[in-house]
């Protein structure tokens, strides 16, 4: 008789992973290991000095709760709604840009998982799979992330394909106008599409796992685009962070958005909002919610927190808000809940998990989470996510 889901997430190669890999951390510095340096630079750096990066896990670590005494035995109910549809857990997994080339085979994993796992798995419009394959995988768990094409036939055909592919909840990234500089990544020497130099060949040599995945998959790229992969022209003009997409994509304004909104008969989603200026016009226009962001650091220097930010947008909106940048763990998820977020989006975490564990690390990451949040709302006598703004302390 075969293991069944959780089982098979507390034991791989015959170990106990909680006893191996309790926490994220863990995980974290195993992929380290089995993901070659330059992909490794890609997927964990900032821009800048990364001091946005730095912003984010400190500004979660000054959110504090207070513990409360004598509430007795219960099991925490993590359920969640969100856009009509109630989830198992408040958290999924956010579109992460060339997911394949993190880990071969990672969109399709991811997929498959959220659709068993009953998550929101958020694919790329840079991601190394189509939304043709991923959408049957991730069944009516699937969200397409949108990087706004300037070329209106290339829009309404991507809008058209992801709707096809069964695609219900489109997410427009607004925080990307320009390509970011990411010198960390640059000194790493990571390209879109990867050239694989005699540098990049040795560390993937170091890396077994990863290249022999590579080679069974072949080198990755952004599928997605291949039709439209016509006007490439005066590429060498870019930075090497940027690629086709850039190519391809526009500064959305709010016109943009009016179409996009005409377009899309799903939900849409804005993600990238740190300032609740533009909250009264996004509702206005028939936005089913805000996403806030700092790209992770990735894009722009001197943000502040996404924590910080947080407060002030829930206070401006009742809109439902997603939440994602520097979480780390199930009590980083219940301070965002705490703050006002309605839901919390996780994306370098789940491919950390990929590189350490390959297709049996999501579950794992899932049940880290789900102990470590049920383990603090244990500590703080809350036995629904509601009760967790209640428990809340001022910060500094």
């Amino acid at each position: 008789m075969g293991l069944d889901r959780r089982h098979r997430a507390r034991f791989f190669g015959g170990m106990d992973l909680h006893q191996r890999y309790p926490a994220l951390s863990d995980l974290k510095t195993r992929a380290r290991r089995r993901i070659p340096h330059f992909i490794w630079e890609y997927l964990d750096s900032a821009t800048g000095s990364e001091a946005t990066q730095r912003r984010n896990r400190e500004g979660l670590n000054r959110v504090l709760f207070a513990p409360r005494v004598l509430e007795g035995e219960f099991t925490p109910d993590l359920g969640c709604p969100l856009l009509g549809r109630e989830y198992p857990v408040p958290f999924g997994i956010a579109p992460v840009g060339m997911s394949g080339a993190v880990w071969p085979g990672a969109e399709r994993m991811l997929a498959r998982f959220s659709a068993e796992a009953g998550i929101p798995y958020g694919l790329s419009t840079v991601a190394t799979e189509t939304p043709e394959t991923i959408g049957r995988l991730a069944g009516d768990r699937g969200w397409f992330q949108l990087y706004p094409p300037r070329d209106p036939d290339i829009l309404a055909d991507m809008l058209e394909r992801g709707r096809k592919a069964g695609f219900e909840t489109l997410i427009l990234t607004v925080d990307v106008p320009v390509a970011s500089r990411r010198e960390r990544q640059t000194r790493g020497g990571m390209t879109n599409p990867p050239k694989l130099t005699p540098r990049l060949a040795l560390q993937s040599a170091r890396c077994p796992a990863w290249s022999l995945g590579t080679l069974r998959r072949g080198m990755p790229r952004m599928r997605t685009l291949d039709a439209y992969d016509s006007p490439v022209s005066g590429s060498g003009a870019l930075p090497s962070t940027a690629h086709i997409g850039y190519l391809l994509r526009t500064a959305p304004d709010w016109d943009y958005l009016a179409r996009l909104r005409d377009g899309w008969d799903g939900a849409l989603i804005v993600k990238g909002i740190m300032d609740p200026a533009p909250l009264p016009r996004l509702e206005a226009a028939g936005v089913d919610a805000v996403w806030v962001s700092n790209h992770a650091g990735r894009q722009f220097d001197g943000a502040e927190a996404t924590i910080d930010a947080l407060p002030k947008i829930r206070a401006a909106t009742d809109l439902p808000i997603l939440f994602d940048s520097g979480i780390e763990g199930g009590l980083d998820i219940l301070r965002a809940l705490a703050l006002g977020a309605d839901f919390v989006m996780l994306g370098r975490a789940w491919h950390y998990a990929l590189g350490a564990l390959g297709a049996a690390g999501p579950a794992h990451l899932q049940d880290i989470l789900v102990k470590d949040m049920a383990s603090n709302m244990g500590q703080l006598g809350a036995r629904r996510l509601s009760d967790l703004s209640s428990r809340l302390l001022l910060r500094d």
